[in-house]
């Protein structure tokens, strides 16, 4: 009888092991399944996304570059007409029409190439020593040109600026801004630019006195093709400030803005000084 007992509990044990064994088997699996269904799950919100993204920007793209398009089209022909040497003020008109659609189709290209690289992890920082105040004077004199009839900057700045930076990036975030300020304000409107400086940063302020943002628009301000109400009869692709802030991101920078619908807007950004 005692070996009899002893070969039950032998075999009682070996079936708890083996209970406990297909137990944790089969708590393994269910957890890869879990796991493999979280990542399917997540894979198909990104396809998604993508999809989304991809098919705004098709409608974006084809209505922001017909307009240019249009534009140099229209005037090219124009041009051809005025062949007499007092109708060179004409001529004049319509190639600056041409020059102004050229610049707007770079730009949007610019902000397609930017975007794609930044999705596809493709922008590398180089970090340099950069006198900001050189910096923003080249990207106000770049700007003069596009700049509407009155328009000008106002500087706050103190007389010597420096900071460790990505010179391309932060030029391409200035330029961003200052546009966008000029784009939404009226002829004549004043453009504010001030720089303060901190221990261990720079924060930039553009304060501009045009079109405001809705507060109900305030809060995708930074995403993606993205335009508020009030600036859909403004050209853009809604990507600047997208992009801007993901550049930043790179730099451990930083940017928010301040609005009131009519009374104007105030971007700042914030940069380490490293």
């Amino acid at each position: 009888m005692e070996s009899i007992t002893n070969d039950v509990r032998k075999l009682n044990s070996d079936l708890e092991n083996k209970v406990e064994e297909r137990t944790l088997i089969l708590k393994e699996a269910l957890h890869e399944l879990e796991r493999s269904q979280l990542e399917l799950e997540d894979a198909l919100s990104k396809e998604k996304e993508l999809n989304e993204i991809k098919s705004r920007f098709v409608s974006m793209a084809s209505h922001e570059f017909r307009t240019p398009l249009s534009t140099i089209l229209s005037s090219a022909t124009l041009i051809s007409r005025y062949q007499q040497a007092e109708e060179q003020p004409q001529r004049d008109k319509h190639v600056k029409r041409v020059k102004d659609a050229v610049k707007h189709l770079n730009d949007l290209l610019e902000d397609f190439l930017s975007f794609g690289k930044l999705e596809e992890g493709k922008v590398e920082t180089k970090l340099e020593q950069v006198n900001f105040r050189t910096l923003l004077e080249e990207v106000e004199e770049e700007l003069k040109p596009s700049l509407k009839e009155g328009q000008y900057f106002i500087q706050d700045l103190p007389a010597f600026i420096e900071c460790v930076t990505d010179k391309r990036i932060m030029k391409h975030t200035l330029i961003n801004i200052f546009s966008n300020a000029s784009k939404f304000s009226d002829p004549g409107k004043p453009i504010h630019i001030s720089v303060e400086e901190k221990e261990d940063s720079l924060v930039i302020a553009v304060k501009d006195e045009g079109i405001g943002i809705a507060k109900e628009d305030q809060e995708y301000l930074f995403d993606s093709f993205f335009r508020a109400k009030n600036a859909f009869n403004i050209q853009g692709t809604g990507l600047g400030l997208h992009i801007v802030k993901r550049y930043l991101s790179l730099l451990d920078g930083a940017i928010w803005f301040e609005s009131e619908l009519d009374k104007g807007t105030t971007v700042s950004v914030k940069i380490p000084r490293r």
